[in-house]
């Protein structure tokens, strides 16, 4: 099997169900979302609780389907892609596990106090930048499913939970941003 077809090699790709240039951005979103989940992989081999790998594995598998969402054209969706509101609401019980059990500062802080949490931060950055692309492809009209965007919005939190939870276990408390 080949890796490449040189489809691609004037500046165009396949959506499922139509070819649009790599510009467009539904493929930058896709692309972002790339970026998270490769970050989120990162952050899973780096984790040193078994809860932050399940939680990330969970949320690139919820990132898959996402992407599956985007990479279908309008005529070509199928609803049994969408992300559900089952997942948002998962994502926020975690989340609101996570800081119930571990101190969270009222200020902004310094990521990198670990390598563990600075790879959560990493990835929370991306998605978050992947919120932002998401936004755009939704205000074009290719966003069915409101629950998408909701689910990013969360996904950050987590990720930031989490970090946290790292950093906690490691035994390291946040370093503030601001100097004293």
């Amino acid at each position: 099997m080949k890796l490449y077809t040189g489809r691609g090699d004037q500046g165009s790709t396949d959506l499922l169900g139509a070819r649009v240039s790599k510009t467009d951005p539904r493929i930058e979103a896709l692309g972002v979302l790339d970026e998270t989940s490769s970050a989120l992989g990162l952050a899973r081999a780096a984790a040193r609780t078994p809860r932050t790998g399940t939680d990330l594995i969970a949320v690139q598998r919820d990132l898959y389907k996402i992407m599956a969402e985007i990479a279908f054209t309008t005529e070509q969706y199928p609803d049994r892609v969408e992300i559900g509101e089952d997942r948002v609401l998962w994502l926020e019980q975690e989340t609101d596990d996570i800081t119930g059990q571990v101190p969270l500062p009222r200020e902004f802080i310094l990521p990198g106090d670990t390598p563990q949490g600075a790879a959560l931060d990493w990835a929370r950055v991306l998605a978050r930048r992947a919120e932002r692309r998401l936004v755009t492809v939704a205000e074009d009209g290719h966003i069915r499913n409101p629950e998408t965007l909701r689910y990013l919005n969360r996904l950050s939190s987590l990720l930031f939970a989490l970090a946290r939870w790292e950093e906690h276990d490691a035994g390291m408390a946040p370093k503030i941003a601001k100097d004293a």
